[in-house]
C-alpha cells in the first residue's frame, strides 16, 4: 500500500458521461496501485462562475480542500469547441498555486469526434502556469460514443491506456519537480 491520495476531477455534467467512465477507470487503476482515490464530480458541487471579488461561494472551499490535500490529480474533461469544458475551467479558477504547485497532474480528454489534442494541450498549459508537474503520459478517448457500452469500455486497448494513466499518476505522485516553469513566473493572476 502507498500513502498516496489521488483526486480525479470530472469536468462533465452529463449523466452518461464517457469522461466520468474513463476517470473511474483511471482511479480504479490508481487504487489497484494502493492509492486512496476521491472522484470530484462537478455535477454534485455548487460552483458559480468564478468572481474574484465575491466571497468563496457554494462548494468552492470543499473543492479546493480536496484538491489541496491530494498528492496527485487527474483532470478529465470532454472536449468542447476545441478546448476543455466550462465546468472544468470554473473548478480550476477556484484553485491556484496552493492546490496545484509541485503537484503531479494527469490529463484525460474525451471527444465525440477525433483525438482531443487541443483540450489536452490547453489543460497542460494551464497546469504548467500553476507550476503543476504534468505527466508526459496522457490519455484520450476519441469517438467516445462508440467506445463504451452499458457504462463500460468496449475497447480493451483504450481501457488499458486510460488505466495506465491512473498507474502513472501513482508512480510519479511524489516527484519533486525542478526547476520552476517559465509560465508560473509570469502568472500573477488576472484582473
Amino acid at each position: 500500500m502507498t500513502d498516496t491520495t489521488v483526486v480525479g476531477v470530472c469536468g462533465s455534467l452529463r449523466d452518461a458521461s464517457v469522461s466520468r467512465i474513463a476517470l473511474r477507470t483511471a482511479l480504479d487503476a490508481a487504487a489497484s496501485r494502493g492509492a486512496d482515490t476521491d472522484l470530484v464530480d462537478l455535477r454534485e458541487l455548487d460552483l458559480p462562475v468564478y468572481d474574484p471579488d465575491a466571497d468563496e461561494p457554494g462548494d468552492a472551499a470543499d473543492l479546493t480542500e480536496r484538491v489541496r490535500r491530494a498528492d496527485a490529480v487527474i483532470l478529465a474533461s470532454p472536449m468542447y469547441h476545441g478546448s476543455y469544458s466550462s465546468p472544468m475551467k470554473t473548478a480550476i479558477d477556484y484553485c491556484g498555486f496552493d492546490e496545484f504547485e509541485d503537484k503531479t497532474v494527469g490529463l484525460l480528454a474525451v471527444s465525440g469526434g477525433s483525438f482531443p489534442i487541443t483540450a489536452l494541450e490547453h489543460l497542460r498549459s494551464v497546469m504548467r502556469a500553476l507550476d503543476a508537474w504534468v505527466l508526459p503520459y496522457q490519455a484520450a478517448v476519441p469517438n467516445a460514443s462508440s467506445r463504451v457500452e452499458d457504462g463500460e469500455f468496449a475497447d480493451g486497448d483504450l481501457e488499458d491506456r486510460v488505466a495506465t494513466l491512473g498507474e502513472r499518476v501513482v508512480q510519479y505522485a511524489n516527484i519533486e519537480p525542478d526547476p520552476r516553469s517559465f509560465e508560473s513566473e509570469q502568472n500573477a493572476g488576472g484582473d
